[in-house]
């Protein structure tokens, strides 16, 4: 009779766990949505985060600069954030780490037109360079003046705000500094004037992430966090296994991203892809932090896992 009891018990027990609901986790991302956030898109349009146990809910910010520092307030468990902005911020004592990466190489460039007078870094020597945000831009852009002679008192800095492919197009400078080569690049050429662009990471500036995942120090061992890297991982080998089939289902609820724009922008973000995103290059960060500090954006380095992590 016991026996008999505990299997009516057994299989009621199932259906239960069965439906138990997926664990919500909220991630704001840097922008609106684009195809840098692919493996999130696909990670969530695919199954995988339920797959994973996951109730993923994407969330574009009113303020590009809010995210980090809403999960800094422990308003939300992560956020989309760059490499850059995450040494700064933890510089000035923001709780935050990096605990996976979503775009493993820069997207920043500085652009010319291709037609222009403008055909090496030399050139700027007394043009105008637009940006739209202060602080890196200006290391970026000062590292790279420096490996042909110049400094940032040769050229004139204007700030463009957000207009950057704009204000190159119209004349009102002769480079910006920003640019995502994955982005304005394709919308000039689309517009009928090509762009060339200078690649930092070629012109004196360290390699780092461009699009990372950041977390509070303080809640690392949340259990979400792991299924929640592995499901990255699992739909970026997806986009890249696939890619005609991770885009119609990248744009199948963003219909609005359905143009030209954004089918070369998809193209061209996919070898910059993290593969492994959990994986951890301590030299890199470690030889970026010492960058910034001769840049004086921080005023030290410390040690990698002040920052950046990798969760096992």
């Amino acid at each position: 009779m016991k026996f008999r009891f505990l299997l009516v018990l057994l299989a009621l027990m199932v259906p239960l766990k069965a439906a138990t609901a997926n664990e919500k986790l909220t991630v704001l991302l840097d922008w609106f949505v684009n195809p840098d956030h692919a493996p999130l898109i696909i990670a969530k349009e695919k199954g995988i985060f339920a797959k994973n146990g996951l109730d993923v809910e994407l969330i574009a910010p009113a303020d590009p600069n809010d995210p980090p520092k809403l999960v800094a307030a422990g308003k939300a468990p992560l956020a989309i954030s760059y490499q850059p902005q995450l040494h700064v911020q933890v510089a000035e004592g923001l709780p935050l780490k990096r605990i996976a990466t979503l775009v493993a190489t820069p997207l920043n460039s500085l652009v010319v037109l291709e037609k222009g007078p403008i055909k090496s870094l030399a050139d700027l020597k007394g043009k105008k360079v637009g940006f739209s945000v202060g602080g890196f831009e200006d290391a970026l852009l000062s590292a790279m003046l420096s490996k042909h002679g110049l400094s940032l008192s040769d050229i004139e800095l204007i700030n463009v705000n957000f207009s950057l492919s704009p204000s190159l197009l119209a004349g009102q400078v002769d480079a910006v500094i920003g640019a995502f080569r994955n982005f304005e690049l394709n919308q000039m050429d689309i517009e009928g004037h090509p762009g060339k662009a200078f690649y930092p990471e070629e012109e004196g500036v360290p390699a780092y992430d461009e699009l990372i995942v950041v977390a509070n120090s303080e809640n690392l061992d949340d259990p979400r966090f792991k299924p929640f890297i592995a499901s990255l991982e699992e739909a970026t080998q997806y986009i890249i296994n696939h890619s005609d089939e991770a885009w119609k289902l990248f744009i199948k609820n963003n219909k609005e991203l359905d143009d030209e724009l954004n089918r070369r922008a998809w193209r061209d973000t996919l070898p910059r892809f993290a593969l492994r995103p959990a994986a951890l290059d301590s030299n890199r960060y470690d030889r970026f932090a010492k960058f910034l500090v001769k840049s004086d954006l921080i005023k030290k380095a410390g040690p990698v896992d002040a920052y950046a992590i990798e969760i096992k």
